[in-house]
């Protein structure tokens, strides 16, 4: 596919009609991949912590709650209802342990944080592959809103 454009960290991406979104190295991170079927717009957030505390907010998609919410008011901006728009999310992966212990367990944070900001703003979510520890690369195409998940040693 020609129209291919990738997501990295702390960023958004959107499509319509055709194209696919393309984000890797998900661990800890979650891939949020937002669709209207009806317009056949799609978005792909890659966000990184789960709440923005940063001063000036400068890095709007790195965080859950303030990359969600901006990506859902892109979308709008372009036609997408917010009752229409749909969620498949993945990554969130416990991938450091020290001693036997998470390093705060940023994954599982962020995954809370997403489900609280979906639930928040009225977005079904469809599918997830969440947690475990294993990196994921996340592939969405906006043509048919399907989402494939790649990771080490797992089928796609």
């Amino acid at each position: 596919m020609d129209n291919k454009l990738v997501v990295g960290i702390a960023d958004m991406k959107m499509a319509q009609g055709s194209g696919m979104l393309i984000t890797y190295a998900l661990g800890s991170c979650i891939g949020i991949c937002l669709y209207d079927a009806r317009i056949k717009l799609g978005a792909l957030v890659h966000i990184m912590l789960p709440l923005n505390m940063e001063t000036g907010r400068k890095s709007v998609m790195k965080y859950a709650d303030t990359g969600i919410r901006e990506t859902l008011r892109q979308m709008e901006a372009k036609g997408a209802s917010r009752a229409r728009i749909t969620a498949k999310l993945a990554g969130g992966a416990k991938m450091f342990e020290v001693g036997g212990a998470a390093l705060g367990n940023i994954g599982q944070r962020n995954i809370e944080s997403v489900h609280m900001v979906l639930k928040r703003e009225g977005i079904r979510i469809l599918k997830e592959d969440l947690g475990g520890s294993v990196a994921r690369t996340l592939l969405f195409d906006v043509s048919t809103g399907q989402g494939c998940i790649r990771s080490y040693g797992r089928p796609e």
